[in-house]
């Protein structure tokens, strides 16, 4: 049953084909799709075919899938959309993602959209929006429950349903429970849901609630406030004012996400290449984040072949190019490294599928390619001035070019392999392609040199 259940799953394909439908035909099928695999989809569609998707869904869709696609996509929907089309799907999100999506257009469109909704909710939203997005402001929501210290455990319940019946609490997978506060509104305590469920109506919330709480400051930084979740395992974090009043919560979901980007940052920034990369951007905006990366190898390298130049003192062009070994190595694992990083990456969080496997080799095959071009031209220049010789510059350029392609190749190549043979592509990825890269390059390079001199 299972297997025909996965038979039956829809795919990218089945969208495709159905973008020539009614809009009521393609509203089904897109409500018979996960939100999340449906953002993806949007991804690899013209603007035409987005649009013609999004303009089928109802409010609550456009919603929920807004909160899926990338701040690219988002924010080219969101600036698409007309001022009741985009009050209409703010009503349906939380505070914290609508400050996110209004962040993302420009100011006359914001007020306008603030002035059009509750007017409560609104002043929530204009103190989201007021804080960057990396900070614990940033992070935070404006839409919780909080009780005075005397409040009995059946006024507590009662005044849950009252927030999620105007739409002004909780949603169901942020509310952990209500926070306890005092006259000057600073928390003091907080009571899960599972006690307000366990103790009498009749109890005070002062009785059961846990009172070893930690605060953070809004200004504090997004990786500040995930470790202080990891440190002490906490499920909600109260936000404070100067004066120690409560004005928002961030939730452990919003600090486990944390957590994941600025682990994966660092990854990148450690291979040289951008935080936001993924196989879906241009070529060309891949090639101008990955580069900054190689001018450093290219001087290293040269700077050693005309150390070990020296001291081989008048050997032949043949024995000349030996020293230039170094630079290849370095600049050819480097470009490995970072396709592999990138495809690694994709793999793991389901961005490349079997369908788009030609497509991302290919498009990271020319990333690699061009990076090689223009690593080769700085080459070709700096050799033929140290030997003075245009013609042995040449050979060690274009050398350089053809094996930076084919590490770049490699390192699209074996995690796709890696991935079909069933094995972990982050394992063989690392060594496997490093060693595989510096002879195969080294030997091409050679190759490529000895023919043209």
């Amino acid at each position: 049953m299972s297997r025909l259940m996965d038979e039956k799953k829809p795919d990218f394909a089945d969208l495709k084909s159905r973008l020539g439908s009614t809009p009521e035909e393609l509203r089904e099928f897109c409500q018979s799709v996960h939100t999340a695999d449906l953002a993806e989809w949007l991804q690899d569609l013209d603007e035409d075919a987005v649009w013609t998707v999004f303009r089928a869904l109802g409010a609550e869709d456009r919603a929920e899938l807004l909160v899926y696609v990338p701040d690219a996509l988002t924010e080219e929907l969101a600036k698409g959309m007309g001022d009741q089309e985009l009050v209409d799907v703010v009503q349906e999100l939380q505070a914290d993602d609508v400050a996110d999506i209004l962040a993302l257009t420009d100011g006359p469109t914001t007020e306008r959209i603030l002035r059009s909704i509750d007017f409560e909710r609104a002043q929530g939203l204009r103190e989201l929006i007021h804080y960057p997005a990396d900070t614990a402001g940033g992070m935070m929501t404006t839409e919780f429950v909080a009780v005075p210290e005397d409040t009995r455990i059946g006024d507590a319940i009662k005044e849950i349903k009252k927030q999620v019946a105007t739409e002004e609490g909780p949603s169901g997978e942020e509310g952990l429970g209500i926070w306890v506060v005092d006259e000057s509104y600073r928390p003091v305590g907080f009571v899960t849901d599972r006690d307000l469920l366990s103790h009498s109506i009749h109890d005070t919330v002062a009785d059961v609630m846990e009172t070893d709480i930690k605060t953070i400051e809004p200004q504090r930084d997004q990786e500040e406030v995930a470790q202080l979740f990891l440190k002490y395992g906490l499920d909600e974090v109260p936000v404070v004012d100067k004066s120690g009043a409560l004005i928002g919560v961030v939730v452990e979901e919003y600090a486990r996400e944390v957590i994941e980007e600025e682990a994966e940052e660092d990854i990148r920034k450690l291979v040289g290449t951008s935080p936001a990369e993924h196989t879906r951007l241009p070529i060309l905006t891949r090639v101008r984040h990955r580069l900054p990366m190689q001018p450093l190898t290219v001087m290293g390298g040269l700077a050693t072949a005309w150390i070990l130049g020296k001291g081989l003192g008048s050997a032949g062009s043949e024995t000349q190019v030996l020293t230039y070994i170094p630079l290849v190595i370095g600049l050819a694992g480097n470009v490995g490294i970072q396709s592999s990083t990138v495809l690694v990456r994709a793999y793991a969080t389901g961005e490349v599928t079997r369908e788009r496997e030609g497509a991302v080799l290919g498009s990271e095959v020319l990333v690699g390619s061009i990076i090689g071009f223009l690593c080769g031209l700085g080459a070709l220049l700096v050799a033929s001035w140290i030997e003075g010789s245009p013609q042995f510059g040449l050979a060690v350029g274009f050398a350089i070019s053809v094996a930076v392609s084919w590490a770049s190749f490699l390192g699209s190549a074996v995690p796709i392999l890696c991935q079909h043979w069933k094995i972990d592509p982050a394992i063989v990825a690392g060594p496997f392609l490093i060693t595989l890269s510096d002879v195969s390059g080294s030997a091409i390079f050679l190759g490529v040199s000895h023919l043209l001199l």
